[in-house]
Formats: structure tokens, C-alpha cells, sequence
């Protein structure tokens, strides 16, 4: 039943939308893919693409945004050290006094806190750490790079990865 209510999106998404769609439906279908095998992730810088696979075989792709320039994404071979539902950048993020923004988009390395204020980092959900500071989560996808050197995905692709990956998959990072 939900493999023909996928297919059915993804048909429907084809012939309405065109096939270069159809790749963001992928996903969909690994909501319900067998929870069986190991899994791993491949990001390709170049393509600005991340790929989901489960026992070697792909299960999801997706467009992503990467480091912009001056915050490259690390290139090599990685893990997932640490997984966060609601994570909170501890760098980047908005100075907010009594609720309301007195300063926005701080560095904190950078920025001086303003009297009062306090710091309210970005917020990064499903955050898939793999690499120091830098992981992958959900978040703005344009079609380029524009991270600090996180991996963006449309918030879809995130909850799905999320749901696959555990502390220990291996992530691999490639031009």
C-alpha cells in the first residue's frame, strides 16, 4: 500500500513536474525502505548532492549547499560522531534582548554581545555531526554553495538521513 501511494507521487511528479524532480521523491520512498543493512553517506561538493545508501545500495539522493568560499566543507573520510534533533549552532545565531533580535546574523568569534542581550545560536535541526564543528542538517538550499561549511539539506532529506545514519556511519566527503 504505501510502495503504490509512492509510486503514485512519483508518477504524478513526472508527468506534472518533469523527472528532474523526481530524484527529491526518493526520499519518500526511504522513509519506508527495510531498516536492515548498514548505512552510509556520499556528499559530492562538485554536484552539490548527497547521497543516502543502505548495504551499498542507494536509497536517497538530494541537492545540498556546502561551505561557500573562505568555509570550505572538509573533503575525505568521516563519521557520524554525534546525532541532534534540535541542535543549536554555538557560533552563528542572532543577539536577542526580551525576545526580540538586537543583532542578527553574529559570528560570535567576530561579533561583540551587546549590553543585555544574550546569544541565541542558529538553529541546525537533525544535525548529523561528522567532522569537528561540521555536520549535516536541515536547512536554506539554494542551488550553490552557501554554508559556513556545513551540509545543507531541504528539511525532508535531513528528517530522512537523520533516520538512517547513526553515531559511527561513514560519511564520505568528495570534490
Amino acid at each position: 500500500m504505501v510502495f503504490i501511494r509512492v509510486g503514485l507521487i512519483t508518477f504524478f511528479a513526472t508527468i506534472f513536474t518533469g523527472c528532474s524532480v523526481v530524484k527529491e521523491y526518493i526520499p519518500t520512498t526511504a522513509d519506508f525502505a527495510p531498516q536492515s543493512g548498514k548505512a552510509s553517506v556520499r556528499i559530492d561538493l562538485s554536484a552539490q548532492r548527497a547521497y543516502l545508501y543502505r548495504s551499498g545500495n542507494q536509497i536517497a539522493s538530494t541537492r545540498i549547499s556546502t561551505g561557500k568560499d573562505g568555509y570550505d566543507t572538509p573533503v575525505g573520510q568521516f563519521r557520524i560522531t554525534q546525532k541532534s534533533r534540535n541542535h543549536r549552532s554555538s557560533i552563528y545565531g542572532d543577539y536577542v534582548r526580551d525576545g526580540h533580535i538586537v543583532k542578527a546574523n553574529v559570528d560570535v568569534r567576530r561579533h561583540s554581545r551587546p549590553p543585555g542581550s544574550k546569544f541565541l545560536g542558529a538553529p541546525m535541526p537533525y544535525f548529523m555531526r561528522f567532522h569537528g564543528a561540521v555536520g549535516m542538517h536541515a536547512g536554506n538550499v539554494p542551488w550553490y554553495p552557501a554554508s559556513h561549511g556545513c551540509v545543507r539539506l531541504p528539511p525532508h532529506m535531513a528528517r530522512a538521513f537523520f533516520r538512517h545514519v547513526s553515531s559511527g556511519t561513514p560519511v564520505r566527503v568528495q570534490h
